[in-house]
C-alpha cells in the first residue's frame, strides 16, 4: 500500500504541475489562484489530528517559516511556467533535493555520502541540459530558467524548515494547515498589493483554483499515507518522480516540444533523485 499511495502522490503532483502551467498560460492573476488553492487545501486538511506531544509554539513558528517558503516558491514556479515549458520547470523544481542535501550538510550537521555527490552531479547535469539554447547566461530569454531555479531553492528552504521544525517538536499536520493559510492570505495580499486584482468571479479561474486545491490536498494526504505505511527511503523517491509524469503529460496534452536533449535531462534528474534518496536510507 505504501507504493500505491506514493504512486498516487506522484500522479496528483504531475497533474497539478500541468494545471499550474495551463493556468499560467491563460490567466495573469496568480494571487487569486493561489488563494483559492489555499482555501480548498485548508478546508480539506483542517480535520487532521495533531500529535499529543507536539509543541504549539514550534508548530506555529515553523508553520509560518515553511509557509513563507512554500508560498513564494509556488508563485515563482507559476511565473517560470509562463515563460518556459512545464516539463522543464517541473524537473528543475523537483530537483530541489540537491539544495536540501547541501543545506542539511551545512546547517543540520548531516553527512554527504559518495552516492549523494553522484546524485548532485547528475542533477547539475540535468539543470545545465535545460538551459535555453542560443541564449546568453543572463539574457532575457533565460529568465524563466532562473525563476524555476529560484523556486527550487525556496522549495528546498521549505523542506529544510520542515525537517528542523519536526526535530524541535512541531506537529506535521499542524504545519501543513498553517501552510495552507499562508497560501490563502498570501495569495490575497499578492493579488491586491502587487497585481491590483483579487476577483474570483471568472468561472474558469474558479475551476482551476478548486481543482488544484483538491490536487494539492491529495498530494499532502497520499504523501502522509505512504510514509505511514512504508519507509521514507522507499516512498519519497517515487513521489519525487512526478516531473517525469508532467513531462509526458505536457508533450501529449499541450504539444510541448520533445527532444533527446530534454529526455536526457529528465532521465538524468530521475537518476539524481534515486541516488540522493538511496543514500538517505
Amino acid at each position: 500500500m505504501a507504493i500505491v499511495y506514493a504512486l498516487l502522490c506522484l500522479l496528483f503532483a504531475a497533474v497539478n504541475d500541468l494545471v499550474f502551467k495551463m493556468y499560467a498560460d491563460r490567466f495573469r492573476s496568480r494571487g487569486a489562484f493561489v488563494a483559492l488553492v489555499g482555501l480548498v487545501w485548508f478546508l480539506l486538511t483542517l480535520w487532521l489530528p495533531w500529535e499529543a506531544d507536539s509543541r504549539v509554539g514550534a508548530t506555529v513558528l515553523w508553520g509560518m517559516i515553511s509557509g513563507t517558503f512554500s508560498l513564494t516558491a509556488n508563485l515563482l514556479l507559476m511565473e517560470a511556467m509562463k515563460r518556459e515549458s512545464a516539463g522543464m520547470c517541473s524537473t528543475l523544481y523537483r530537483l530541489n533535493m540537491i539544495f536540501v542535501v547541501v543545506g542539511a550538510f551545512l546547517w543540520l550537521g548531516e553527512s554527504v555520502s559518495p552516492m549523494q555527490i553522484m546524485g548532485i552531479l547528475l542533477a547539475l547535469l540535468a539543470i545545465l541540459a535545460f538551459f535555453p539554447t542560443g541564449e546568453h547566461l543572463f539574457s532575457a530569454g533565460s529568465v524563466g530558467f532562473y525563476l524555476a531555479l529560484l523556486a527550487a531553492l525556496l522549495r528546498a528552504g521549505m523542506g529544510l524548515s520542515y525537517k528542523y521544525g519536526f526535530m524541535h517538536g512541531a506537529d506535521a499536520n499542524g504545519v501543513v494547515v498553517i501552510n495552507s493559510l499562508f497560501w490563502f492570505f498570501g495569495g490575497i495580499v499578492y493579488a491586491v498589493a502587487l497585481e491590483r486584482r483579487a476577483s474570483i468571479r471568472n468561472r474558469t479561474l474558479l475551476l482551476y483554483g478548486v481543482f488544484s486545491g483538491l490536487l494539492v490536498s491529495g498530494i499532502v494526504f497520499f504523501m502522509a499515507a505512504s510514509l505511514r505505511h512504508g519507509d521514507a527511503a522507499l516512498v519519497l523517491p517515487i513521489a519525487q518522480m512526478s516531473f517525469i509524469g508532467t513531462f509526458m503529460l505536457s508533450v501529449v496534452f499541450m504539444g510541448e516540444s520533445f527532444s533527446l536533449r530534454k529526455l536526457g535531462a529528465v532521465l538524468s534528474g530521475a537518476a539524481a533523485v534515486l541516488l540522493l534518496s538511496m543514500s538517505a536510507a
